[in-house]
């Protein structure tokens, strides 16, 4: 068992090269030239931006240019006030904290905090789960 143990490693060192970036961009140039010589159809197709970090469309100030001009004051659709005061009445009906309410209807205590102060935006899912842990019609006709 001659050459088995500490004394016996293979020092010698491993010498690793990478080949040079742009090789595969000549091996394809030269194929393409090669191509046009014996007449083929050629097409070919330049990438703009390829491997960077740009956006594809860099042509970004025709959007900016429309929000600039729109003069109205976007913002998104808030829980009205008759919505909210129908969650905390049918809460405090039913003794139930909001995190009790939460945990009934499987979501954060903060969406029910965000509903009660009006703060959140409506989602009829969320509303549906309300309606249904709570017993009331919340929204429409009574």
């Amino acid at each position: 068992m001659a050459g088995i143990g500490p004394l016996s490693q293979d020092w010698e060192p491993v010498v690793i090269r990478k080949k040079a970036p742009n090789a595969a961009a000549k091996k394809d140039e030269k194929a393409v030239n090669a191509a046009r010589r014996s007449g083929a159809d050629i097409e070919t197709v330049k990438k703009y931006n390829a491997g960077t970090n740009k956006a594809a469309s860099s042509g970004t100030s025709l959007n900016t240019k429309k929000l600039d001009d729109d003069t109205e004051n976007l913002a998104h659709e808030r829980v009205p006030t008759e919505l909210k005061k129908n969650i905390m009445q049918a809460r405090m009906d039913k003794k139930l904290t909001q995190a009790q309410l939460a945990q009934l209807i499987n979501e954060k205590p903060q969406i029910i905090q965000e509903y009660e102060s009006g703060k959140a935006i409506p989602n009829q899912q969320v509303i549906t789960k309300l309606e249904r842990a709570l017993g009331v019609k919340l929204r429409g006709k009574k």
